[in-house]
């Protein structure tokens, strides 16, 4: 199994073009925390380099700008290629196989970013932070996801136990950026047609 989940930063806007036989390729890089501190005490942060193609490219080109936090679902690939001087080159990044807004509209998400879960997906459904993403697009079945019935639908999740919980909500840092679901006020601000 190859698949990639990351929340972070774009360092700088996304680069599009177009390959030769005219399919569009965006990439840019994204700053990610680290979940725990360091001796210094700060989190450090990873920069990663993320590839996406055909309409995740037109997407990212079109919306998605430096600063601004978005989230990519993808898988891990190790490219090689032979640089000028003869030198064997490799290079490890994130093929976007899915990629979301991460800022709500509060958050300075710049110009419709709509909520810390949602954005474009080719398959189609929403993630969800504490739900995790299963593989249909669907909503994820960990703590405080939902449930999927029998005869179709979901139902509504059940309350999060303190056993059931494996984030700790009510240890968040102070000064740390916490954001949370925040539905768009109408269709005008959503970045595609409905």
């Amino acid at each position: 199994m190859n698949k990639v989940i990351l929340m972070g930063r774009l360092t700088r806007d996304p680069e599009l073009r177009q390959t030769q036989s005219g399919v569009p390729v965006c990439s840019f890089t994204l700053a990610v925390d680290r979940r725990f501190k360091n001796q210094q005490g700060e989190y450090p942060t990873d920069f990663i380099p993320i590839v996406a193609w055909r309409q995740q490219a037109e997407f990212a080109g079109r919306w998605f700008q430096q600063g601004m936090r978005v989230a990519v679902v993808g898988s891990m690939q190790v490219r090689t290629w032979d640089d000028s001087d003869g030198n064997r080159r490799y290079v490890t990044e994130v093929i976007a196989d899915e990629l979301h807004f991460a800022d709500g509209k509060r958050d300075g998400g710049g110009g419709g970013a709509y909520a810390q879960q949602g954005g474009y997906q080719q398959g189609g459904g929403y993630g969800q932070q504490s739900g995790g993403y299963q593989q249909g697009g669907g909503y994820g079945q960990q703590s405080g996801g939902y449930t999927q019935r029998s005869g179709g639908g979901y139902d509504a999740p059940e309350p999060a136990t303190a056993a059931s919980t494996p984030n700790k909500t009510d240890e968040q840092e102070p000064g740390r950026e916490y954001s949370y679901f925040e539905a768009p006020d109408d269709d005008t601000s959503l970045p595609f047609d409905i």
